[in-house]
């Protein structure tokens, strides 16, 4: 994931920033307790394709 625009992309349901999880190739919103799917190197910020996380995932830091 570019750092760059990791940068500039935030949550669309909190506007909290992002974290890139590379094991999962997902972005993670611990504001909102979402997970992004991030597919052929685009981040896919639909709040509809986003998965929860798992209580300990949201304590992971």
């Amino acid at each position: 994931m570019d750092k760059k625009l990791l940068a500039l992309l935030v949550c669309p349901v909190t506007k909290a920033p992002l974290e890139f999880q590379p094991e999962t190739n997902e972005l993670v919103c611990r504001a909102s307790g979402l997970a992004y799917p991030v597919r052929d190197d685009i981040p896919v910020l639909l709040e509809s394709e986003a998965r929860e996380l798992t209580a300990q995932e949201r304590e992971a830091k």
